[in-house]
């Protein structure tokens, strides 16, 4: 296994707190539990930010309709789960613009793992949702050694993603994302942004199949809701 012995000192120089609390609910979205999901607007210039992020990957359907951007962590359980919701869900509306945003604030292990996501995403953006599923395969702590073992899964050298992984720069790429977020108000993950719209929490596969349908019918994610 190639050792990634720089990334625990590049890590410990990310400190990005979230520093703003989940709102209750700006418009009246209920998770498929039937509770209200934290949500609310932002504004077209942060939402136009995204996908300038040095990390951020066009994951699924470069020309589709409506745009879902996921900010997830490595170790939140609920990214986890909603990883294979997103799945089924881009599988099955052809529609979805998928693009997903590393967002490594759980901890040590997570910021590790992030540096390999941002390594793939920089080598091979062709091969990152392949990787991304890989990555949630099996159970526990998702570190740089487990990130780097899907990496070299889905086929990608080993020493090609550990030496970009340790790249000095990424610990500056990487902070633009957790303040982009902090600046969206994203202070749970997963953090989901669709129509000018931000989800912060998992709302579950049924809400999110809903929020994209309703994009796709009226350009809204509740339509006739302004």
């Amino acid at each position: 296994m190639t050792s990634l012995p720089r990334l625990l000192f590049a890590a410990l120089l990310i400190v990005a707190p979230l520093a703003v609390q989940a709102d209750e609910g700006e418009l009246p979205i209920k998770a498929d539990d039937g509770t209200i999901i934290a949500n609310h607007r932002v504004s077209p210039d942060l939402e136009g930010q995204i996908e300038k992020l040095p990390g951020a990957v066009v994951a699924a359907n470069p020309n589709g309709k409506v745009t879902l951007a996921e900010f997830y962590d490595l170790n939140c359980p609920y990214c986890r789960r909603a990883s294979a919701d997103v799945d089924a869900l881009v599988a099955s509306n052809k529609e979805v613009r998928l693009v997903l945003v590393p967002y490594p604030v759980l901890g040590i292990p997570s910021i590790l793992g992030g540096r390999v996501e941002f390594a793939v995403a920089k080598i091979a953006p062709e091969m990152f949702y392949a990787f991304h599923r890989r990555v949630y395969e099996g159970r526990g702590v998702i570190d740089a050694q487990r990130a780097l073992a899907a990496a070299q899964g889905v086929g990608l050298e080993g020493t090609e993603v550990a030496a970009a992984a340790n790249d000095e720069g990424l610990t500056q790429k990487m902070l633009k994302h957790v303040r982009l977020g902090d600046a969206m108000k994203i202070a749970a993950t997963p953090g989901f942004v669709i129509k000018g719209v931000a989800i912060v929490g998992y709302p579950g596969p049924k809400t999110l199949a809903s929020l994209v349908a309703a994009a796709e019918k009226c350009g809204q994610v509740i339509c006739g809701k302004r």
